[in-house]
């Protein structure tokens, strides 16, 4: 069973008089995860699922007494799906409050559920670790170098959700994919609220799948769609708080020139991106192989820096007349610029860049240096 980054941090946190919340889009492997979790602990952990009647009742009297029978000898509460469980924060707290040495775990697939149903009791008290599909990091572990570019293209093709990785069949990974976004992924949008147009969600990725790299504007996408720009900004905050979709804004210090206030947005996976649009065909007769390796490399990069613990901001850089690079990354005083290029190039850093942060760096990401960028 391939090793997940975030495996032993949660262990580690165990020993804390904590609760953690464990947050990732459905399908990404959370409960696998805390299973290996739960083999650690044996005898001392206790399993509860949410989504079972009986435990809502089991926990639905929140004194300390029915709490402290229930978790005696007991000094991990593992929680799946936790979302589920009314007043969950306030148990939760009660619990973590009171029973001593006590370590809680609550799963949920979108942070918008568990920061609704568990946030403002918690503060102080919890710990949040995210967690995405396969990262290369992860996989570096069980294959080589050359093993990791050759499977290169199929990950650009069908992603690196955990059961996709397992799927020999071109064709069934086609079909889990499209049962993956129709049956999962929007489930969770439209369990939120009262979506009135629940296709226009559909529509609304499908439009983003065809504009990775370049900024995109609420009112051009609430247009084509016949909504509000209100509607389209609700929309794209629901999609990202259940890991679907993430946003890029601009990086601007110095210039008037430089874009700030526009975005770009890509999708936590390239197979759903795939999916959405319908296109599973090999990189030789594809005309978007330039979005699928940015999307790609930086998804990938994202996860390499949350396993990482790195604090950095990320944004793009572009100015008025059309300079631009794909990614600025931030780190306390250092800037460093990286310009996607699927073929290995000479690439000259922006003028307007140069000379506006003469102690950047600046580096292109292609086929034959990428692996050390995101492993």
């Amino acid at each position: 069973m391939l090793q997940r980054a975030i495996t032993q941090k949660i262990i580690d946190d165990c020993r804390k008089q904590k609760v953690s919340l464990l947050v990732g889009a459905r399908r990404v492997g959370k409960t696998e995860l805390l299973l290996q979790v739960k083999e650690h602990f044996r005898e001392k952990c206790l399993w509860l699922n949410g989504e079972d009647v009986d435990i809502e009742q089991l926990l639905s009297v929140r004194t300390i007494a029915n709490y402290s029978r229930l978790l005696e000898g007991k000094q991990l509460l593992i929680i799946d799906e936790a979302q589920y469980i009314t007043d969950i924060g306030r148990k939760v707290k009660l619990m973590i409050d009171e029973i001593k040495p006590l370590h809680i775990i609550i799963t949920g697939s979108s942070s918008f559920d568990l920061q609704q149903n568990a946030g403002e009791p918690l503060v102080g008290r919890s710990i949040t670790n995210k967690l995405y599909p396969i990262a290369q990091m992860e996989l570096a572990a069980v294959e080589n170098p050359l093993q990791t570019k050759q499977k290169l293209e199929e990950r650009l093709i069908f992603g690196s959700y955990p059961e996709i990785l397992n799927i020999e069949s071109l064709k069934e990974k086609q079909q889990y994919l499209q049962e993956l976004v129709n049956t999962y992924l929007l489930k969770d949008i439209l369990a939120f609220e009262n979506i009135r147009n629940p296709l226009k969600i559909k529509d609304l990725l499908i439009l983003l799948a065809h504009q990775i790299g370049k900024e995109v504007s609420n009112e051009e996408l609430g247009r084509n769609l016949s909504l509000s720009k209100n509607t389209v900004e609700r929309y794209l905050d629901l999609l990202s708080k259940v890991f679907v979709i993430y946003k890029r804004g601009g990086y601007s210090k110095n210039l008037r020139k430089e874009v700030v206030k526009s975005s770009r947005w890509y999708f936590a996976d390239n197979g759903v991106r795939n999916a959405l649009i319908g296109n599973f065909n090999f990189l030789a007769v594809r005309q978007d192989v330039g979005m699928l390796w940015e999307n790609y490399i930086l998804s990938e990069r994202i996860k390499y820096h949350e396993y990482k613990h790195h604090s950095v901001n990320s944004y793009f850089w572009r100015t008025y007349d059309q300079q631009e690079i794909d990614l600025i990354e931030e780190e306390a005083d250092v800037l460093n610029g990286y310009e996607m290029k699927w073929k290995e190039q000479a690439v000259k850093t922006p003028v307007a860049f140069e000379k506006a942060y003469p102690n950047a760096t600046f580096q292109a990401i292609h086929q034959n240096n990428y692996q050390s960028f995101i492993v």
